[in-house]
């Protein structure tokens, strides 16, 4: 190699410049910034549509458990896992809801519901999930 062209480049690696700590945890700072605020905004909707989810599978399972309790009068209520045992429902559907809570199928005279526990996973709270919507005092 040119002895002209070595001193140049070695020129160029001494005036070289690394990153700085400083810098980098400038940059960490900015990326956790951005990442907070897309937090703030992913986490409710990640939650709604959870719960739009569960509705949208629970509605879907309702006329299945209906249609079920009227090809097999007498039968108990029937639960989720035998109407996908009895082939009612694909076995490839999820018989879980968003929380990975199974559903719950509420057999009355003539209604039929599917419940879901919602967020909290918890028995009768507010943010139960139940199809169809029962009426005040029901």
């Amino acid at each position: 190699m040119d002895p002209k062209r070595l001193n140049i480049l070695r020129k160029r690696l001494r005036n070289a410049r690394g990153v700085t700590l400083v810098e980098i945890l400038i940059v960490l700072a900015i990326v956790g910034l951005i990442a907070g605020g897309v937090a703030v905004f992913a986490v409710p909707k990640f939650k709604e549509a959870s719960i739009k989810s569960s509705k949208i599978d629970a509605q879907t399972l309702q006329p299945i458990a209906d249609k079920y309790r009227a090809d097999h009068p007498g039968d108990e209520c029937p639960t989720v896992q035998l109407l996908k045992d009895k082939k009612e429902i694909s076995g490839a559907s999820k018989v879980t809801d968003a929380w990975e809570h199974a559903y719950i199928v509420e057999c009355e005279t003539d209604e039929t519901y599917i419940r879901s526990w919602g967020p909290d996973g918890k028995a009768n709270t507010q943010d139960d999930i139940v199809i169809p919507e029962k009426k005040a005092g029901e």
